[in-house]
């Protein structure tokens, strides 16, 4: 243990204080006079330069023992040296080397390696024991699992010889570590022998062994971050052993316990963090910040055990910010931070509290799934401010860093949670920005906080505080660095509008405030020479001071507007420019723009004609906001050179640039006064001709005819009764009209007379249903279509004489069931949007009717069947859900599917009645995805995913007893896969495709709102994985759930990277027959780019590079230029 202290004692040598020099010199030829000191080549030449150095110490004290060093420590180099290890350390550096590039290419010698290796570890030089480690590491990683298996089992017999020296014991646990992070969960298996053991070591090492306890809890983080399937067992387990050695200081009695807030006593602080407890010998901070790493892996590894880190981990960690050792204090920090991204993952796109509380008010058994992890932080809050204020009080610059990292991912998990803390947190923002000593990374974490808090909260929660904010933020505008000034103008622009959130005011007098804010971005404006994301911020914090304080700046802005202008003529800063004056534009103050306004006019005109789409995009908006708010100062003949650029954006290839270009046009024409000659602009420049839809887009889109039906009958219903009789007797003389090739005209007209009826009464016109039904005999599939379109809707005109006609159909009319019913759920849905309800005679009729076709031959029909029932479900759930419930038994299969369809359509995003009805018979439905037939395990899947969707709440108490069931259903089954003879040659069907596709689907969306109750490591692999190398439907949701998984649980998925690269390089490199037809290479194609997009989001995630495999396949990639040009594309989306 001597030669521990000796990095400690050269520090303090170099000190600037000359009585630590002296002592740390002292203790320097006391280690020197031991007869057990040994020196390795490194160190003697740190030491010797050292000494050097000491000899000509200003104070002769110092330089006098330094000249008694020099006779011990010359001896000590002149010692005969064993020449064999340095030889021995050369070898295992290059053998390292040639591993960790070449293992694959050596498996022949891999055993013969293996053993001479392993050997190693007993060596009596540490140096050597520690440079085996590295080698062993490296070979491990392509090792076969026999030989691994092998490795691994000799070193946890030693580690288990209780007899062995702390030293070795100590190499043993490195080793186990080391072999872990190489082979990730491959080492899986051998953790059962391993991991009670650790754990052991832990809490039974003596009180001076810190050493052992750091690298067994080292190996523990490895084992969770890399073995997350097969630890699971034992994760509570490390979860105590992880928290009791959190606070692990033996030779530190804290008398911390009166925490205070006051802030009188901050000098006094202050005095105390300086001289704070220090001890060269005390290693225990090696153990705590092993501790919060383990802790941290834990978190990252196990998004299910959120809320019990929140009951047991989240107030220890909130303890542990007093650490004492800044450097285990930023692991602490880090680890915190860790627990407010996972809660962040793992409630992105959840109920907020209040709804939460809204379904326990509903569902009082579900109170246990609403302790959501953001509540539990919530509770919190206040312990963690108090903490955090402490840190922010301290001296070290470090410290005051991590304060605000975590402050700052506080207010991202948790908006507007800082409201009722705003005042103890504004003098640690003060003194970051003010205080002489802060670094330009202080200044800038504190201006995010600061930025973030501003635009989170509420704005008069900052009032009381302007004052003391706003100085030193304009302050930063004038800071040197361009990053700190580029936040700082930022924070201004969230400053002007919590300063005036709204112009009609808010008690609070902004007056004081407006020059100086105005004065200080003014000077950042005007300054060419400065960083372009200075020049940006400036530009878009000037739009905002101008639209918000702009009554109060009449004075300047003739000195203001023009530098404004000027830069939308530099290429550089033109887009911000323009997005600056739509700010302006929008402005309620109606700001004088007189001096600029036909210059931006004529410029905003011309980017209409530049390449730039985001420009042109931008250029419409600003052009909107202007003529409607300044449309009376500008000339008509502005008007004119506009649409004449207009024109040449209205295209059916880019429909949100030709939606933003006719919302303008719709703007100029609103212009009474110009009105008339914008029209004849309209049309002498064709601009509606633009509109049209060219040849080759095979005329007008679906979406366009229905939007043109909805025209006509509006339009219809406003020109009065009897227009609106001679244009629907019109509509049916084109129906009736046999001789009409015009199918397009037929479709129009159909869809026009369902537009119509469903507003208006039609049962004025004789037999009209009768006339539509016939269309229903076209060869034409969208004819037929519309036609079961129209007599739907025109029976919700009047329901009482068109409902029966469509039951009685449906029963008489075999041949036009499917059709008659898609016009029977146009009723239905039509009557559940508008929440009307049915009469009761009427209900009984529909449901006989539906649920005797439950059973039909045809999907389409048992389809449009379940949809029907789940719409009436919504209107009638206390008749319904115990009509499907008990069809849930049926013996008819599918019966037993449509009922579980039905459930899926009655599920909806917005809060219903039925919501609590079927509550607690979900189970009911849902557990049928283990029923024998394979259409009823697809429907209970499909419900699942519409669940996790619209009303995750309602199902994450069956999630424990469902996931298994259905990560089942992804498992590719032999007996659903038959062979079809067809003569000259056999087809293969898998009758489970269609299965295994929505099972993957369904956990795609469960990832999205139930991640907290998924263990992403025991799907990953095999489930995942199968998936992977599975059919072309099956491998493009699994890659969506690849990357999502990259992106939400990286450590899971790093575990397993080795073994997921075959698949993925088996897709990449997939070709086609030569004789495919354009449809099969146009699908490759897709699954190339979706595999390469997966591949993407792999190589984000940090420490990706330690796999060899997923190196070589992104070399693989870079070398093959077809590949690297799509992946290049891919990356830059």
């Amino acid at each position: 243990m001597a030669n521990l202290a000796l990095p400690g004692i050269l520090e303090k040598m170099t000190g600037k204080d000359k009585d630590y020099r002296y002592m740390a010199t002292s203790d320097l030829l006391n280690e020197l006079t031991k007869p057990t000191f040994r020196a390795d080549p490194d160190l003697e030449l740190k030491l010797k330069n050292i000494i050097i150095q000491q000899l000509d110490d200003a104070a002769g004290d110092v330089s006098g023992l330094a000249v008694k060093c020099l006779a011990p420590l010359v001896r000590k180099m002149n010692e005969p040296r064993d020449m064999s290890t340095e030889i021995k350390c050369e070898c295992l550096d290059i053998l390292c080397d040639v591993l960790h590039k070449f293992g694959n290419l050596m498996a022949a010698d891999h055993e013969l390696l293996l053993s001479s290796l392993l050997s190693q570890l007993n060596s009596n030089q540490a140096t050597v024991r520690k440079k085996t480690v590295a080698c062993l590491a490296s070979l491990s990683s392509s090792l076969s699992d026999d030989l691994l298996a092998k490795a691994t089992v000799e070193v946890v017999t030693k580690l288990k010889n209780k007899a062995a020296k702390s030293d070795m014991t100590r190499t043993n646990i490195q080793m186990i570590g080391a072999i872990s992070r190489a082979v990730g969960y491959r080492f899986g298996p051998h953790l059962g022998d391993t991991v009670p053991v650790l754990i052991n070591y832990c809490t039974t090492a003596s009180e001076n062994d810190e050493e052992l306890r750091e690298y067994s809890l080292q190996a523990l983080e490895s084992f969770l971050l890399r073995c997350p399937r097969d630890i699971s067992v034992y994760c509570d387990e490390i979860l105590h052993l992880a928290l009791a050695y959190l606070s692990y200081d033996p030779n530190f009695t804290d008398n911390m316990e009166e925490d205070t807030d006051d802030e009188g006593h901050e000098e006094e602080e202050d005095d105390e963090s300086a001289n704070e407890y220090t001890d060269d010998e005390d290693a225990s901070w090696k153990v705590r910040r092993a501790a919060a790493k383990c802790l941290a892996a834990l978190i990252v590894s196990r998004p299910e055990l959120l809320s019990k880190l929140y009951d047991e981990a989240c107030p220890k960690l909130i303890d542990r910010f007093k650490e004492r050792e800044e450097n285990v204090k930023m692991d602490v920090f880090n680890t915190f931070i860790e627990l407010l991204r996972q809660t962040g993952n793992v409630t992105k796109g959840q109920t907020d509290a209040n709804e939460t509380r809204q379904v326990a008010s509903i569902f009082p058994c579900m109170k246990v799934l609403c302790i959501r992890p953001k509540w539990l932080l919530k509770q919190e809050l206040s312990k963690i401010v108090k903490s955090i204020n402490r840190q922010l009080r301290e001296k070290s610059i470090k410290t005051k860093v991590g304060a605000f990292s975590v402050l700052k991912e506080l207010v991202v998990v948790l908006p507007n949670c800082l409201a009722d803390h705003i005042g103890s947190l504004i003098p640690g923002i003060e003194k970051a920005l003010n205080d002489k000593s802060s670094t330009s990374n202080l200044k800038i974490e504190a201006l995010i906080f600061t930025r973030l808090v501003l635009s989170s909260h509420s704005p008069d929660v900052f009032h009381p505080y302007i004052k003391a904010l706003s100085a030193p933020v304009l302050s930063a505008v004038g800071d040197r660095y361009y990053k700190v000034t580029a936040e700082a103008l930022r924070v201004c622009g969230e400053l002007v509008s919590v300063v005036r959130p709204n112009i009609e005011g808010s008690g609070f007098d902004f007056r004081p405030y407006v020059h100086p804010i105005y004065n200080g971005i003014m000077s950042r404006l005007i300054n060419q020479d400065q960083d372009q994301e200075v020049k940006e911020c400036a530009i878009s914090c000037m739009g905002l001071i101008v639209s918000t304080f702009g009554d109060h700046l009449n004075a300047e802005l003739p000195a203001c507007l023009p530098v404004l202008v000027d830069r939308m003529g530099n290429e550089i800063t033109r887009l911000t420019a323009v997005k600056a004056f739509a700010v302006i534009a929008t402005s309620p103050l109606r700001v004088d723009l007189s001096c600029v306004l036909e210059h931006v006019v004529a410029e905003l005109t011309a980017f209409l004609r530049k390449a730039n789409r985001a420009l042109r995009q931008a250029t419409l908006g600003t052009l909107n906001s202007l003529i409607v708010a300044y449309g009376d100062k500008i000339g008509l003949s502005a008007y004119e050179v506009i649409i004449v650029e207009l024109s040449g954006l209205i295209s059916d290839s880019d429909l949100h640039m030709t939606a933003l270009a006719l919302e303008l046009c719709c703007t100029l024409m609103g212009d009474e006064r110009s009105s008339q000659s914008v029209a004849l602009a309209v049309r002498n420049k064709s601009l509606l001709a633009c509109a049209k839809p060219s040849p080759q887009s095979g005329g007008i889109a679906k979406q366009a005819l229905h939007s043109i039906a909805q025209c006509v009958a509006v339009l219809c219903l406003a020109a009065g009764d009897q227009k609106c009789t001679s244009t629907v007797k019109m509509l049916t003389d084109i129906l009736k009209d046999d001789s009409s090739p015009n199918s397009a005209k037929q479709h129009l007209g159909l869809l026009c007379l369902g537009e119509i009826g469903r507003r208006k009464d039609l049962s004025i016109h004789a037999h009209i249903e009768n006339v539509v039904i016939e269309s229903f005999q076209s060869p034409f599939e969208e004819i037929k279509s519309a036609a079961s379109y129209a007599l739907g809707n025109i029976a919700v005109g009047n329901l009482p004489k068109y409902l029966p006609f469509i039951l009685n159909q449906i029963d008489n009319q075999q041949k036009k069931q499917y059709l008659l019913l898609h016009s029977l759920k146009e009723v239905i849905v039509r009557q559940s949007v508008d929440k009307a309800e049915f009469q009761e005679s009427s209900v009984e009729k529909i449901l006989n009717l539906l649920f005797n076709h439950c059973e039909s031959e045809e999907e389409g029909v048992r389809n449009v069947v379940a949809e029907c029932l789940g719409k009436i479900a919504l209107i009638e759930p206390v008749k319904l859900v115990p009509a499907l419930k008990v069809r849930t038994s049926s013996p008819a299969a599918f019966t037993r599917a449509t009922v579980v369809i039905a459930v899926k359509y009655s599920i909806v995003e917005r809060p219903e009645k039925i919501d609590e009805i079927i509550y607690p018979e979900i189970s009911s439905f849902l557990m049928l995805i283990k029923d024998n037939d394979r259409h009823v395990r697809r429907a209970a899947v499909l419900a699942l995913s519409t669940f996790a969707h619209n009303k995750p709440n309602l199902i994450k108490g069956l999630l424990p007893d469902l996931l298994p069931l259905l990560y089942d259903q992804t498992i590719v089954k032999q007996e659903l896969i038959r062979t079809v003879d067809l003569g000259p040659f056999k087809h293969t069907v898998d009758d489970g495709l269609e299965l295994r596709k929505a099972a993957f689907e369904c956990v795609d969306t469960l990832l999205d709102s139930c991640l907290d109750q998924l263990n992403p490591s025991s799907f990953i692999v095999p489930y995942l994985k199968s998936g992977l190398d599975d059919h072309y439907d099956v491998k493009m949701p699994c890659h969506l759930i690849l990357s999502k998984l990259a992106d939400k649980c990286p450590s899971a998925v790093l575990a397993v990277l080795d073994s997921l690269v075959d698949p993925l390089q088996k897709t990449i490199n997939f070709k086609p027959k030569q004789d495919a037809v354009k449809q099969e290479v146009d699908r490759n194609e897709d699954m190339i780019r979706s595999a390469l997009r997966a591949i993407a989001s792999l190589n984000r995630i940090s420490g990706g590079d330690c796999s060899a495999k997923f190196k070589s396949l992104m070399n693989e990639i870079s070398k093959t230029q077809a590949l690297w040009d799509k992946y290049y594309s891919i990356r830059n989306e």
